[in-house]
């Protein structure tokens, strides 16, 4: 069989050219430090490695939010335990109040005491990110939350939402708590009504709980509660509505037993005096600035705090700081709950990531020995290729002939 002058040399090249290509491709696997460049390296190692870089870069993706997250509750959770602090002082003042008949200079003082606290209450509540964010307004994160009204009551203006991010597959986690959780939704501590006493009160009586006890017979309403001299050193109870229809008739009422009417029942501590009245109305949620407000009020009013109606009221804002403490420590609880959550999220991905990585190098990493060994087969094949091309292309009939 004939093999031309033309068919051997391109037969060389292409055997040049193959192993000039393969060679570069050691060499590019060499200076990556990886096995597997293209999928044409290996298909399926390509398709895992890239599967795997996929749940990696969700997985960042996912480590970045809970950063975000983590910083927006310890923040949270942090401005809250100040709050707590703040309330816990406030009551711990009213409670060294309570002892004792006070001076027109002392209420002053304790009054400028609660002043200068709700100010510093209503600075935290109104708190700003580094990006000018309220913290506590819900999802209407460019509105002041507390503020006065023209009633010079402070009211919030945020909503009840809260900002959520993705930690996870499927995963939404609550990043803030909404002030109205925190600050104006603490449980009434007397139930479902609120008591205001008449500044007439000379008897020590006190609400302890006024709720609802049975809903299918419970009529809403404000109530009157009317002490009266019944002639025998005891005293009659009667309940109006506020239509002042009477609703209950209690003779010889004993403030040891509940009392109960259209669905509510009302329980008592301390005695009453002939003359004594009092008022429920419907009040389930307590904010923390109201009470504080009041507070202020009542150490203002004159001489009030002193008197037995002052007492009463005094007992009662007591039990409502007291939830309001609650309350407080509920949302910080939330906040420090989502933040344990999250950390633990942040340790499951950082796992899974260590994992693919080293799924990964498994499959891409290069082996330098064997890379080395076959780049030096690659190299003699070459050397010896173009060597041989080298000899037969310088080779010609002329030679033979003399």
């Amino acid at each position: 069989m004939r093999i031309s002058t033309a068919q051997i040399y391109r037969q060389n090249t292409g055997s040049i050219t193959r192993n000039q290509q393969q060679s570069q491709e050691i060499i590019d696997k060499l200076s990556s430090g990886k096995r597997v460049n293209t999928g044409g390296d290996d298909p399926v190692a390509a398709i895992g490695i890239d599967n795997l870089n996929q749940q990696n870069a969700l997985i960042k993706q996912y480590l970045k939010n809970i950063d975000y997250t983590k910083n927006r509750l310890a923040v949270t959770e942090s401005k809250l335990g100040d709050a707590e602090s703040i309330t816990m002082s406030m009551r711990d003042r009213l409670l060294a109040a309570a002892n004792g008949t006070l001076s027109t200079d002392e209420r002053q003082g304790i009054a400028d005491e609660l002043k200068a606290s709700l100010e510093e209450m209503q600075s935290i509540a109104n708190y700003q990110d580094e990006s000018g964010n309220y913290l506590f307004s819900g999802t209407n994160l460019e509105t002041r939350p507390f503020d006065f009204n023209n009633s010079s009551e402070i009211v919030y203006r945020g909503n009840n939402n809260v900002r959520q991010a993705i930690v996870a597959d499927g995963v939404l986690m609550d990043t803030s708590v909404s002030g109205d959780v925190a600050f104006m939704a603490a449980p009434n501590a007397l139930g479902d009504y609120s008591v205001n006493y008449s500044s007439t009160q000379t008897g020590d009586l006190t609400i302890e709980n006024a709720a609802i006890s049975d809903q299918a017979s419970y009529i809403e309403d404000t109530y009157s509660f009317s002490f009266t001299d019944n002639g025998s050193g005891g005293v009659d109870l009667t309940v109006t509505d506020s239509s002042g229809a009477t609703v209950q008739t209690t003779p010889n009422f004993d403030p040891s037993n509940p009392i109960t009417f259209n669905g509510i029942e009302v329980s008592f501590d301390g005695t009453p005096k002939a003359g004594d009245s009092l008022t429920i109305e419907p009040n389930a949620t307590n904010s923390i600035f109201d009470t504080v407000q009041e507070a202020i009020a009542l150490f203002e009013n004159g001489d009030e705090i002193n008197s037995a109606a002052g007492r009463s009221k005094l007992a009662q804002l007591l039990n409502n700081f007291d939830s309001g403490v609650d309350q407080i420590r509920l949302a910080r609880g939330i906040a420090g709950n989502n933040l344990k959550a999250v950390e633990s999220y942040a340790n499951n991905h950082s796992n899974t990531e260590l994992v693919n990585n080293s799924a990964v190098s498994v499959l891409e990493d290069l082996d330098y020995a064997a890379a080395v060994t076959e780049f030096e087969k690659q190299q003699l094949a070459l050397n010896a290729a173009s060597n041989l091309f080298g000899r037969v292309s310088s080779v010609s009939l002329f030679d033979y002939l003399r």
